[in-house]
This record gives structure tokens, C-alpha cells and sequence, in this order.
């Protein structure tokens, strides 16, 4: 990754000064074709990536950029635009019908999109828009199109790549289609900046694309720390506790459980996020089958929440991760709950003992961010950007590969030592301060500025 890529990334005081100098986007058009940012994320095709935007799109308008979200009407009578926040725009573009229409149906609504955010372009002045910020690769060739036509840089992140996502599939998944790996080509090579969640997903951008190393700047997600934190709003928490804090984190854990109907002793491990093969919650069970073979005493006081619902591939199968459990003899242990909001999700997280995250493939893993700065560690799979996100043997555990018993491994010390959870909680809660979403958006801010100065740089040229 070139010196140029880090530095953007890291924020260094030279590189944001220098990229000052410059004039910042003073309205975005940020395009997110198949999910919306209102939807409640956890289930259908909604996840990380609309949490992304929300929390990017309101701090991006506190330090005075505008934000307007164009998404897809999935319902009738949906209002034309709404306001999230203050400076921050939704806009319901009509394309197909409004329901039963899956992702991979939505290229052929493309034309269709495309249109609708011209109509809403063309009722404003000329420059109403100083660049678009498109996320993922259907709403990548959407604003491919509408920068080119309003004359304005194009920022993109892919969140996932059909390429990475193909290299590491699950037994039986789908792989991604051809035409998705040549809409991402197309639109790497088009873009001023594209936007990697870490190091690796940056390299990968290189290797697997061709994009130029100059173009790809490294900015990690955040995590809203007002929301995900080990005490609720006016629990007091500043990064440390009393002593070793130990009374206090388990204080908390234990009054989660009360709010939400757990049993205050158990060992919990968490599922968390949209069921489909990719993000594997049977990796999860499978363990759960292995311990309990083991260790059948600890039957009587484990729980396995999955909090979710079906998503993707997965909904071939809505009931399968249901049937899966009865067929693993474990049905007792195992919970089912639907999608929560963000506020409840932080509950779930307090009163888990860890979360896991067996997935095949994760671009950076919110969610595992989100478990921290709420207290929790985290077992999960390494891959994608969760080695960022996760400390190995100290906010949680990495697990290379996806076999069963080395999951059920490390439940086992979990349930062998007492003291583990809160330990590794408490390092997991102040290793997430470092993820704040003010930090994101003031960087995300630089590499607006540095794809104005690099598209102005190349329109001098091309008239020159």
C-alpha cells in the first residue's frame, strides 16, 4: 500500500492539513441502490453496511457536509424524501415493483434508478452536487454515470467484492455472478477514490482489480460509542473502572440479562446479524454440538441466542438453521430471535459472554466493533478486516478455518474460567474507544477533498 494510502488513512496532521488546503464538498449524493438506510438492519438484505451509512452520513453533516441518500422504494406511499438528521437527505427513488424484488434481480433496475436521480438532480442549479459517494457495486455503476454527467469526483466503497467473497465461499452457497465481477472492474477503474475498511481489503482492491494503489485510501469503519458501550446511557464509564473493574462489568452483564430474560449464570455465546451461509451462525451451533458432546454437564447452563433473520442465500432455507439445531440434538440451548434496533442489539451484546463470528468472509466486521465498545470479546473467524477489529488473546480469539471443535475449544475455557469474559471485556471495551465515528467521517471528509483536487487535476488536463 503506497505512503499515500496509509497516510490518508491514518490521518496524519500533514496529510489533513495539506489536503485542507483544498476545498471540501460542501453537498454529497450518496447512493445506496439495494438497502436502505432506514431499514432495520439484521435482516433482509440490510446489515453493517446500512449502519455504516447512517452513522457516516450524520457526522459528515455535523462538520457541514450535506448528505442526500438515494435508495430504493421497496413500498408503496413511501414519502419522496426524508429527513434522518439535520443535513442529512433520504431520497425513495421508484425502480420495479416495490416488493419481491431480490438483489440479484436489481441490475436490471439500474436504468431505471439512474433515472430517478436525474429527475431529482435536474430540479436543482447546476452544481448542486459536488461529488457522489456510491456504496457497493450496484449503486458503483449508478454513480459512475451521474458523476460523469454533473462533471464531479466519484468516491467508492465496495463493502464486499464478488472476487473475495467466491474465494472463500461456504459448502453450498451461491458464488457471486460473472456480470458482478465486470460491473466491480468497471467501476474501480472509473472511480476518483475507492474506500477500503482496512490494509487488507486495500491490497486486495489491488490485487484482484488493478486499481491504482494512489486511489485507495484506508478509512476503518466506526462504532457509535454513545449507543455500544459497557453501561447504558447514565451508566458511568470513561475507559476504566474502580479497582479492576471486575464487580462492575459483571454488574452489567447481569443486568442486561435481567432486561432481556436470560438466566444470570449461563455461558451465552451470541450470534449476532443476517442468517446465510457466509456469515456461518451454523459454524456456531455445530460448536455448541461438540461441547456438549464433550461436556454434557454444561448443557444445563448454556444458552445460544441467534439474533437475525434470514438474508441472501439464506433464504433459499428461512427454517434451516432451525432444523439444523433439532438435527444437532441442541434445540434446547439454542434462542431465535428476530432483528432488534441498535439499542436493544447493545442489551444483547452486554448480557452475551462473546460474541462469534464464524464467517467466511467479513470486509471489516462491524458488529464485532459494536460487541466490543459494549464490553464484550469476541470469537471469530480470521478473515477480511476481523484481525482489525479483534485482538487475539486480548478482546478476543481468532480461529483459522471453520472447524467445529476449534470454536467449541475456546467456548470451553470460557466456561472453564469464570473471570475470562469481564477480563477480556474490559480490554475489548477500550480497544473500541479507538473506533469512533467522528474519526471516520473527518477522514472519509480527506479523501472527498482528494478526489475534488485529483478530478479537477485530470478535467485541467483532458481540456489542457
Amino acid at each position: 500500500m503506497s505512503q499515500y494510502v496509509s497516510r490518508l488513512g491514518r490521518r496524519s496532521p500533514s496529510a489533513g492539513t495539506r489536503l485542507r488546503l483544498y476545498r471540501r464538498p460542501r453537498r454529497v449524493a450518496m447512493l445506496s441502490v439495494h438497502t436502505s438506510p432506514l431499514h432495520q438492519p439484521g435482516t433482509g438484505d440490510a446489515g453493517g453496511m446500512n449502519v455504516y451509512i447512517v452513522e457516516l452520513a450524520q457526522r459528515l453533516a455535523a462538520i457541514n457536509i450535506e448528505v442526500e441518500i438515494f435508495t430504493r422504494a421497496t413500498a408503496g406511499g413511501l414519502p419522496p424524501t426524508v429527513e434522518l438528521a439535520p443535513g442529512v437527505l433520504v431520497r425513495h427513488v421508484d425502480a420495479g415493483p416495490y416488493e419481491g424484488l431480490a438483489k440479484e434481480d436489481l441490475p436490471a433496475q439500474l436504468c431505471a434508478f439512474t433515472h430517478g436521480v436525474m429527475q431529482a438532480w435536474a430540479g436543482h442549479r447546476p452544481g448542486h452536487y459536488d461529488l457522489v459517494h456510491s456504496h457497493y457495486w450496484l449503486s458503483g455503476h449508478v454513480g459512475w454515470l451521474a458523476a460523469q454527467r454533473w462533471g464531479v469526483p466519484l468516491v467508492h466503497a465496495m463493502h464486499t467484492m464478488a472476487k473475495v467473497k467466491n474465494a472463500n465461499l461456504a459448502d453450498g452457497d451461491t458464488p457471486e455472478p460473472p456480470a458482478r465481477v465486470i460491473g466491480e472492474t468497471q467501476i474501480v477503474a472509473a472511480a476518483d477514490r475507492l474506500i477500503a475498511n482496512t490494509a487488507e481489503e486495500a491490497g486486495e482492491l489491488v490485487q484482484h482489480y488493478a486499481a491504482d494503489p494512489a486511489k485507495v485510501a484506508v478509512v476503518h469503519p466506526g462504532v457509535n460509542l454513545d449507543r455500544f458501550r459497557p453501561f447504558p446511557r447514565g451508566g458511568a464509564w470513561d475507559g476504566g473502572a474502580p479497582g479492576d473493574g471486575s464487580s462492575a462489568t459483571a454488574e452489567a452483564r447481569a443486568a442486561a440479562r435481567a432486561r432481556l430474560g436470560l438466566p444470570p449464570d449461563a455461558l451465552i455465546p451470541l450470534f449476532a446479524g443476517r442468517i446465510q451461509p457466509l456469515k456461518a451462525p451454523d459454524i456456531l451451533l455445530r460448536a455448541v454440538a461438540v461441547l456438549l458432546d464433550e461436556r454434557p454437564e454444561l448443557r444445563s447452563r448454556i444458552l445460544v441466542p441467534v439474533v437475525g433473520g434470514p438474508s441472501g442465500s439464506g433464504l433459499a432455507k428461512p427454517e434451516g438453521l432451525q432444523k439444523l439445531a433439532a438435527r444437532l440434538g441442541i434445540a434446547d440451548v439454542v434462542r431465535f430471535h428476530p432483528p432488534v434496533c441498535q439499542e436493544e442489539l447493545a442489551d444483547w451484546f452486554r448480557a452475551a459472554s462473546v460474541l462469534v463470528m464464524p464467517s467466511y468472509s467479513e470486509s471489516f466486521g462491524l458488529v464485532a466493533i459494536e460487541a466490543q465498545a459494549s464490553g464484550t470479546p469476541v470469537l471469530a473467524a480470521s478473515v477480511g478486516g476481523l484481525p482489525v477489529a479483534v485482538r487475539d488473546g486480548e478482546t478476543g480469539f481468532l480461529v483459522e478455518g471453520h472447524d467445529p471443535a476449534d470454536y467449541a475449544r475456546v467456548l470451553a475455557r470460557f466456561a472453564d474460567e469464570p473471570g475470562l469474559s469481564a477480563r477480556m471485556g474490559r480490554a475489548a471495551a477500550r480497544h473500541a474507544l479507538s473506533f469512533g465515528w467522528d474519526a471516520a467521517a473527518a477522514a472519509t471528509a480527506d479523501v472527498y477533498t482528494a478526489a475534488t483536487q485529483s478530478h479537477r487535476r485530470r478535467v485541467r488536463s483532458h481540456h489542457g
